[in-house]
């Protein structure tokens, strides 16, 4: 394998925690966050009625093609993660209350989390994967919650969830099915799959 040149891999997202799985897995890769105004876009697709599958692939892959246009001799990696809870998709709570609010809706109860990962390349989507994993989250205090929110800080508010399974946010939950990578926001072993298949990391 020496001396052999890869295209780069680039991840259009801000997200730390999908940096953190991608490195972790030994993997080189440049960060450049998608500009595509996620608001609209979710305000589109639901006065559509569609699923929440759709609002994640759609945002995935919008993310990766907008990157791709303009660093066109990399591998665009693009990723998106919806919340589904009684027919609703939940966007990131932002604030405490909002955090609050939703985590009491979602307490003693089974919510759904679609994670959908695309790759771009030339402005082409060359590859789009979706997977989903439920949760049940235990039947807990008003206190734990308080305290909770107290110890998790500002971090949790940027999450759908409002909560990081990796970490405190697991105190939350009775029974979770599903890879935990999809629930941290990224199918890792598609995604490195592929990247074998086009060439980009060694096989």
């Amino acid at each position: 394998m020496s001396g052999r040149s890869f295209p780069d891999i680039v991840l259009a997202s801000a997200s730390t925690t999908r940096l953190r799985i991608l490195e972790a897995a030994g993997i080189t890769v440049l960060v450049e966050p998608s500009q595509v105004d996620e608001r609209p876009v979710k305000v589109k697709l639901a006065a559509t009625r569609v699923r929440a599958e759709s609002v994640a692939t759609t945002l995935a892959e919008l993310k990766s093609v907008s990157v791709s246009r303009i660093r066109i001799d990399a591998l665009v990696i693009g990723a998106d993660q919806v919340l589904e809870f009684e027919g609703r998709i939940y966007d990131k709570p932002g604030t405490r209350d909002a955090a609050k609010r939703q985590l009491r809706e979602l307490r003693g109860r089974k919510h759904r989390l679609i994670t959908a990962a695309s790759l771009a390349s030339a402005g082409e989507i060359v590859w789009r994967h979706l997977e989903t994993a439920s949760l049940t989250m235990r039947v807990f205090s008003d206190s734990f919650l308080d305290a909770y929110l107290d110890r998790a800080g500002d971090e949790v508010l940027g999450s759908v969830g409002a909560y990081h399974i990796e970490g405190l946010g697991a105190q939350l939950f009775s029974k979770v099915e599903g890879d935990h990578y999809v629930i941290r926001g990224l199918p890792l072993w598609p995604l490195l799959d592929q990247l074998r298949q086009a060439g980009a990391i060694a096989s």
